[in-house]
């Protein structure tokens, strides 16, 4: 009369949700690692114009212009001559008499002599500054499982642990101490590895290094 009803154990609910639950994170797992490789292959075709960052003799920080920063230059008496200028993806910009100039790798200081010894052969008392009014150029990649992983503009430099706190900090899922930080250096690429409960124990602090434009950071 009744019809027959099949009762699946409790012991074979929870096998299969555990499965269901590995299979899932497992997914996640390998689509963050896509998304990562994505993300480096982008960096790779712009990895040519990275620039680390230098300090100076006196251990004070120098910044170097990148593609995408935004440069204010005017010369004295010269109002025609004030210009805002983006710098390309080549690295280079344009001014008026001078044409093209070099600014990726330089200081804002190394581009206002530049300028001003070029402009020269045609104002002779030239007076030339140079300001960078943008640094949107300095770029760092954060990936994975943090809340907010993108591309984050950093003024001036930060390191990996503020990378991370800019990213929204770690995800419950994160492997937090597996944390990989790549950086390019012309056509090589380094990898740094990053362990988390260290800093958090106070350990190994060496590990927290300053970033660089075009540095990636990805959470397994």
């Amino acid at each position: 009369m009744f019809d027959k009803i099949d009762v699946v154990p409790t012991r074979q609910i929870a096998l299969d949700t555990r499965y269901n639950y590995k299979l899932l994170v497992s997914w996640k797992t390998t689509m963050i690692r896509l998304s990562a490789i994505c993300f480096m292959v982008m960096a790779s075709l712009a990895g040519g114009l990275s620039i680390a960052q230098t300090n100076s003799p006196d251990g004070s920080y120098k910044y170097t212009l990148l593609p995408g920063d935004m440069l204010e230059i005017s010369v004295w008496k010269e109002p025609e001559l004030q210009k805002s200028v983006l710098i390309r993806p080549d690295g280079r910009f344009s001014f008026p008499l001078i044409g093209d100039v070099l600014a990726l790798g330089k200081t804002v200081t190394e581009i206002q002599n530049e300028l001003t010894e070029t402009l020269k052969q045609f104002i002779p008392e030239a007076v030339l500054t140079v300001t960078v009014t943008d640094v949107a150029g300095n770029k760092i990649y954060v990936l994975g499982q943090v809340k907010e992983p993108g591309v984050f503009v950093v003024n001036p430099r930060v390191d990996v642990l503020q990378a991370l706190s800019i990213a929204g900090g770690l995800t419950p899922f994160a492997a937090a101490n597996d944390i990989i930080l790549i950086r390019r250096s012309g056509d090589k690429q380094q990898t740094f590895g990053f362990r988390y409960s260290d800093i958090e124990k106070g350990r190994n602090l060496e590990q927290n290094v300053l970033l660089s434009p075009g540095d990636i950071l990805i959470v397994p």
